[in-house]
């Protein structure tokens, strides 16, 4: 018997390029980083890594590992690099896609937490060596893409206007931190939202938001329903309300409870929507600045390959998942 298979060693080993951002979370990914490759060569996955440098970095690292031929991308940070690296990916045509794994070591991981990957460094990577992917919906907003959220107005800025020091001292308190500051300045702008097969929706509102999965800034309530599986965005559309009533929604939400029937909230499914303003409006794409409107969004179903557990199971969620997985 081979020593390889003595010391459990996979012989049937593929190409894995990981991207990792050396300040997510508490810096954790920097940190383990020499067990991560360990675990994961000792899986059949041969690993090189490359830490990211500066916005846009990961993007870049992506599409040139990509192009090199790996089998697997593997993001290692939080929402703002696996958007990156979805982005990096999404433009190659659908022969050149590799997998993608997700190591979520940032502050909030909705991806991940959607997906019922394991918050747990040792256990994302086990993981990953078990190499079961499901195909899963991608948004494109103008010429980007994002995996997990879209969104527009006000406090949508919040997730990449907190520097990134802050977040690793403090974590997610650091978001609450920075909305605290930012409440008392809530107004609403006017936009217009047609969706397709929807109709079109022509007033003031506060806030937008695109989900493409159930976790939405770390609620799994705000849009319960959505999923990467079903070729469908889940909209929410707040329309303007007065701040004791934005605080009472937001109240709300932190409470876990539902609020897609609340009647200042628009709620519908669509393909395609287009979203414009006469006001300056920022986008906000996984949790990351994505320009301003106006901006045209649409869903392509099952654009990549994620590695999940094989029954969608996990220290995030245990309570269902994905349909069955693929192996890799």
């Amino acid at each position: 018997m081979s020593s390889y298979k003595e010391e459990g060693i996979r012989l049937d080993t593929i190409r894995a390029r990981l991207i990792y951002n050396p300040t997510s979370g508490k810096e954790e990914v920097k940190r383990r980083l020499a067990s991560i490759l360990q675990k994961l060569e000792r899986g059949g996955i041969e690993t090189s890594c490359h830490a990211t440098e500066c916005a846009g970095d990961a993007t870049k690292a992506a599409s040139e590992a990509v192009e090199r031929g790996f089998d697997m991308i593997i993001s290692a940070g939080g929402d703002g690099t696996l958007n990156e690296i979805v982005n990096g990916i999404s433009i190659h045509g659908e022969e050149k896609r590799p997998a993608l794994g997700i190591l979520p070591l940032g502050t909030t991981n909705d991806f991940a937490r959607a997906h019922g990957i394991p918050r747990k460094w040792e256990d994302a990577c086990e993981l990953i060596t078990k190499r079961y992917t499901t195909a899963v919906d991608v948004g494109r907003a103008n010429d980007s893409y994002f995996i997990n959220i879209a969104g527009g107005g006000s406090l949508t800025e919040l997730t990449y206007e907190v520097p990134s020091k802050l977040k690793t001292m403090v974590g997610q308190l650091a978001y609450y931190m920075k909305g605290l500051e930012k409440v008392t300045r809530l107004h609403p702008m006017h936009m217009k939202l047609t969706a397709e097969g929807v109709g079109e929706y022509d007033e003031e509102f506060m806030l937008f938001l695109i989900a493409n999965s159930n976790s939405v800034a770390g609620f799994d309530r705000l849009a319960p329903n959505a999923s990467t599986s079903d070729g469908l965005f889940d909209v929410l559309a707040l329309r303007k309300c007065s701040l004791p009533e934005f605080l009472r929604i937001a109240t709300t939400v932190l409470r876990g409870e539902l609020i897609t029937n609340d009647p200042h909230f628009i709620h519908f499914q669509c393909r395609k929507l287009v979203v414009e303003s006469n006001d300056r409006v920022q986008l906000n794409l996984d949790g990351e600045f994505g320009g301003t409107l106006p901006c045209s969004f649409e869903i392509l179903p099952g654009h990549l390959k994620v590695v999940v557990d094989e029954l969608g199971e996990s220290s995030y969620r245990k309570n269902g998942g994905p349909n069955r997985a693929l192996m890799l």
